[in-house]
């Protein structure tokens, strides 16, 4: 069984009367890509900031890497790549040279830095740009430097603090095949953890476990597939038009527990085994109204559907 990694009990985090994070208990073993997910606001950087070392938390114990943050901090941050929201990258300086501050005042040696940072910017796509100033990268460069900046010191433990917020679509993808190169290749067998804190559900369906967080506490956490597993044959995908007037016939009939707008369609979720009973009334309702059904069908449920699901259970 793999080692864990990160152990957080009753952890707490109070600012005056705000309960930031509020008994928040982790158990992270190596290989693991654990997803802390939630709205902004909910607690996940300053659970970050906390596992990091960067604030004490008001009550609690953090372990990681078998090192009591509270007590053996440098030991622990040793141990830790971290990547926060606001990475501030010297724009004046080329890529490996921004590499090379983060790991000299991490305390490596020109011999041991220098060999690593090639391996680090051939891992993230960036060993053609290494004498490039980081003012002129792009977007998706500048994240991956600040990847790489994180690995540098090859730690058991990489901290991404909602790393693809404001980055497009094709960006977000590259950046996950990283990550999880990251965790499954050999050379890392020694065992690597990542937390990443993200409010793209679709980037939680790719780690391993789950914590949906809200108002400073964990809600529920399990895997992806068990989390959407609540929800089987509960979540009807409607098509058509007007969507507000679809909206409104679908929340009149007792058996549908919540409507939401999913792009250009809803999700309607349903009481347990009254998905067949719902389309067909429906598809009735909604032709008597002289409104358009393109389609009224059962749909796996997504992460999205179960967090709004968990947030109407968890109110302050």
């Amino acid at each position: 069984m793999n080692e864990t990694l990160v152990q957080a009990n009753g952890l707490k985090k109070y600012f005056d009367d705000v309960h930031a994070v509020d008994d928040v208990n982790l158990n992270i073993r190596a290989g693991e890509i654990y997803g802390l997910v939630g709205s902004d606001g909910a607690g996940k950087t300053t659970t970050m900031r906390m596992l990091v070392g960067a604030i004490l938390p008001t009550a609690g114990e953090i372990n990681v890497c078998g090192y009591d943050v509270l007590k053996q901090v440098e030991s622990a941050r040793s141990q830790i790549g971290y990547l926060s929201q606001r990475f501030s990258l010297y724009e004046d300086l080329t890529v490996l040279e921004n590499i090379r501050f983060f790991a000299e005042i991490r305390g490596l040696s020109s011999a041991e830095w220098l060999p690593r940072s090639l391996e680090i910017l051939e891992f993230v796509g960036l060993e053609k740009f290494k004498d490039r100033r980081a003012g002129q990268l792009s977007g998706g460069m500048k994240q991956k430097l600040g990847l790489a900046s994180a690995l540098v010191t090859r730690p058991r433990l990489l901290l991404l603090d909602e790393p693809t917020t404001g980055v497009d679509p094709v960006t977000r993808q590259d950046f996950w095949q990283l990550v999880i190169k990251l965790v499954s290749q050999p050379a890392t067998s020694e065992g690597v953890s990542v937390i990443i804190s993200t409010p793209y559900m679709d980037e939680a369906s790719r780690c391993h476990l789950v914590g949906f967080m809200k108002a400073g506490k964990i809600i529920a956490e399990d895997t992806p597939s068990n989390l959407r597993q609540r929800l089987n044959d509960r979540i009807l995908e409607l098509r058509g038009e007007p969507l507000r007037e679809l909206k409104n016939i679908a929340l009149q009939s007792e058996e549908v527990e919540e409507v939401s707008p999913f792009g250009d369609k809803l999700h309607l979720r349903v009481k347990a085994g009254a998905s067949q009973q719902v389309i067909a009334r429906l598809q009735k309702q909604i032709e008597a109204r002289n409104a358009k059904i393109n389609s009224l069908r059962v749909v796996p449920p997504s992460l999205e559907d179960i967090f709004i699901l968990l947030t109407e259970f968890n109110h302050e």
